[in-house]
């Protein structure tokens, strides 16, 4: 294999090496492109730039591979629980018996959110959207926690770190609540994570708590699913804020405000409204899969396929099965989820989606899973934010110790050339 690529420009060859990760991936190196040659490179979107190393999340869409800290989704989402994998992604390795129990517990001990901060989200209509909820009340942790996080200080960082994992639910609660009118919850020390995550949102006034096991493990693994997922646009987002040497809250609330679009962490609300309008419109799934293969209608069909996955969506064929089960434990009878189950059935089965390995996406299975919680659609990407969040840590952590340069990328001119002013009076 060469170890360098060689560029030819204006009769003249520039040698640049190339770089290997650990799955043999090759990139090439061009950091010194533009002061040897001059030249800068045109990426919109950044598809064929890579702008880091990382060492958290390995993604080959090709195969269909996605893995943590060198762990496969599949057995994460199996053997492992959601604060495991919080674990995982940020500090490198699985925890063991006694390191997982003073995580929760530290987290536990953190979990407290000012009484002021109430007055905050009292601040907002019940019309606000969630994300932009979400967002304000983590940039607003940021007056309760005003000290900067000394980044060589491992004690420091480690209880920015849980101070974040501790609160975050909470207001993840606290903005669902608001939605929906109850008064907020502020869980129970008890309880597991995930389980404590459950109780904050759902417990109704007046109400025993009920725990269902079969939606606490769904709701684990979905979380576990959306933990990571690369140099994604909310992930690049925080990457970029944090390489200022802007705060942990700072660079998630900006995290968020990217997941926000229907095109990244909107997609799962974005199925969802097109259920609705399918229902809306008599509910015949034909016709919309007619409508869906047909390159002149403007109609696309929200939840199938993937950017990245050009074979399938491992997370998909997880969550399929869990959301089975939801479904069948709930017994809800929801004509949203009916059209839900014939559209899958109908993209699994015809050979125009099967050919194009048009497949059901993680976004199609956990808009319905949230649905038959009794969550919002404006809260599905709420949810997503809540899964992402430790993905997000473990990659501000990863940036920030290994002091990156500021994000800066370049760009190619393509306005005016110079001209001379014009006075107003002759303009």
């Amino acid at each position: 294999m060469a170890d360098k690529v060689t560029l030819e420009f204006q009769g003249k060859k520039y040698e640049f090496p190339v770089v290997e990760g650990t799955e043999k991936e090759l990139a090439i190196d061009i950091k010194t492109l533009r002061s040897v040659t001059g030249l800068t490179t045109l990426d919109p979107g950044y598809k064929n730039t890579g702008s880091c190393e990382s060492a958290i999340t390995f993604l080959d869409g090709e195969k269909g591979i996605l893995q943590y800290r060198g762990y496969s989704i599949e057995e994460l989402a199996e053997k492992a629980d959601f604060l495991e994998v919080a674990y995982l992604l940020i500090f490198g390795e699985l925890p063991n018996k006694e390191q997982l129990e003073k995580f929760h517990t530290d987290i536990k001990n953190e979990s407290h959110v000012d009484e002021e901060m109430k007055k905050i989200l009292d601040g907002f209509p019940k019309s606000a959207h969630p994300m932009g909820v979400l967002s304000s009340l983590t940039n607003a942790l940021i007056a309760f926690n005003p000290s900067s996080v000394n980044v060589s200080s491992e004690k420091e960082m480690y209880y920015a770190m849980v101070r974040i994992l501790a609160k975050f639910p909470v207001l993840v609660a606290w903005t669902l609540r608001k939605k929906k009118g109850l008064p907020l919850d502020y869980g129970d020390d008890t309880l597991g994570y995930v389980e404590n995550i459950h109780k904050m949102m759902f417990k109704r006034p007046n109400h025993q708590y009920e725990k269902n096991d079969i939606v606490i493990n769904a709701l684990d693994k979905l979380l576990i699913l959306h933990a990571d997922h690369e140099q994604n646009c909310s992930t690049s987002t925080v990457r970029i804020v944090g390489s200022s040497h802007a705060g942990l809250f700072a660079s998630l609330s900006a995290g968020i405000s990217a997941l926000w679009g229907p095109l990244h962490g909107g997609a799962n609300q974005a199925v969802l409204e097109m259920l609705e309008a399918i229902e809306a419109d008599g509910g015949d799934t034909e016709k919309y899969m007619a409508k869906a293969k047909d390159k002149n209608d403007p109609f696309r069909l929200m939840g199938f396929g993937h950017r990245v996955y050009k074979n399938f969506d491992p997370r998909a064929k997880i969550i399929k099965k869990a959301a089975d089960e939801v479904l069948n434990d709930l017994g809800i009878d929801d004509p949203i989820l009916e059209i839900a189950k014939k559209l899958e059935k109908e993209a699994l089965e015809d050979p125009y989606f099967v050919k194009r390995k048009l497949y059901p996406n993680v976004d199609f299975y956990s808009g319905i899973m949230y649905r038959a919680f009794g969550i919002p659609t404006e809260m599905f990407t709420v949810m997503f934010a809540l899964g992402r969040l430790p993905g997000w840590i473990a990659q501000w952590r990863e940036m920030r110790l290994r002091n990156e340069p500021i994000g800066r990328p370049r760009q190619i001119y393509v306005g005016e050339t110079k001209r001379s002013f014009v006075p107003l009076e002759k303009r």
